[in-house]
């Protein structure tokens, strides 16, 4: 899954780059800058670089938050104000599809810079995301069954060589929860906490890749502008947004369980794309411009895509997991705790669309 994932990022941001250096240019009117006093270059780049390492250290403390504070017994998985913070970020996540991908790629597909047949016939936004979710479905799917087949397997290996041996990071899973080598304990105990682990896992994955994709999307147009005047709320709002998004990745990362590296190594991922696609911004600024045909139908895809797997991972795998769940069902009183959560981080998010 995670060599799926990868490859799958890297073709698109390949495609990306090609299909935006390639197409040929808009005309004059739609490519030239606005001659408003906002549009310095040389005043902007300091702003950029500031913005690089300011979203950095935002994306690293949410993303990192619910790793080292699973020491403090107020913020451990077993605690009640760890699900509503889980909450209030899946909130932050509804709210990044709904209030910003997706109405950013309604407004660069119906663009006046694209010619009128096809993209302002047809709503191509919605269409991507629609189907988009349809996919990320369909992965989940079957990943989560994939998955399943793979673990049985190892069971079925342990059981007959107690050595062990075979994938260590399926192992874990095999070990997770109350196994003490006990082969009725593994058969009894840890079916239900193995698939549950699953599900965490291929929830992560899955989050992860349409994060990081929606991330260097939204680092580029910022790192390609040069208004002075929106680059300043764009930072903050983005400040905001990389915390809390990585709040809620970081969560989904922690109770997958997995090994160090690989922890180490989604956190990674998650931190440095947005700086990334800043920095290929300003790199490709001579040459990249945000109105030009190719830029628009790209990003704009890219964007719709997104919109779907966000909406989908925050509604299904996130709060509807967690809602539907034992815990939330048993007790009213953080069920109403959650959906406030769930609410104040959607309308935070909203309020942000007045600057990114």
């Amino acid at each position: 899954m995670a060599i799926t994932s990868l490859t799958l990022f890297k073709t698109i941001f390949v495609f990306f780059i090609l299909f935006t250096l390639l197409t040929p240019q808009a005309v004059a009117d739609c490519e030239a800058e606005s001659a408003n006093a906002c549009n310095n270059k040389k005043k902007a780049l300091p702003l950029k670089v500031i913005a690089i390492f300011a979203i950095l250290v935002c994306s690293i403390i949410g993303v990192t938050l619910p790793l080292v504070t699973r020491s403090i017994p107020a913020l451990s998985p077993e605690n009640d104000l760890f699900v509503i913070v889980k909450c209030f970020a899946a909130g932050i996540i509804l709210g990044t599809g709904f209030m910003h991908v997706l109405p950013d790629s309604f407004d660069m597909l119906w663009s006046d810079c694209l010619k009128e047949k096809p993209w302002h016939q047809f709503p191509f936004s919605g269409f991507v995301a629609m189907f988009s979710a349809i996919i990320t479905m369909m992965v989940d799917s079957l990943a989560t069954s994939a998955y399943t087949k793979k673990i049985r397997t190892e069971i079925i290996s342990a059981k007959s060589s107690p050595a062990g041996g075979g994938d260590q990071e399926m192992g874990g899973v095999v070990n997770f929860g109350h196994f003490h080598g006990h082969h009725h304990h593994r058969e009894n105990k840890t079916e239900g906490q193995d698939s549950q682990l699953l599900r965490y896992r291929v929830v992560a994955m899955v989050l992860e890749l349409g994060i990081v994709v929606h991330s260097v999307v939204i680092g580029l147009g910022l790192g390609a502008s040069n208004n002075t005047c929106t680059i300043k709320g764009l930072i903050a709002a983005l400040c905001f947004h990389q915390m809390f998004e990585g709040m809620g990745l970081g969560g989904c990362i922690q109770q997958a369980q997995y090994r160090s590296l690989k922890k180490v190594t989604m956190m990674f991922f998650f931190s440095v794309t947005t700086p990334f696609g800043i920095a290929l911004g300003i790199a490709l600024s001579t040459i990249y411009r945000e109105n030009s045909p190719s830029a628009l139908i790209t990003v704009g895809l890219l964007n719709a895509s997104s919109a779907g797997l966000l909406i989908y991972m925050a509604l299904v795998d996130l709060l509807s997991a967690d809602f539907m769940s034992p815990r939330l069902q048993g007790s009213i009183n953080l069920q109403l705790k959650s959906y406030l959560a769930v609410f104040l981080g959607a309308a935070g998010m909203s309020l942000m669309a007045k600057w990114a």
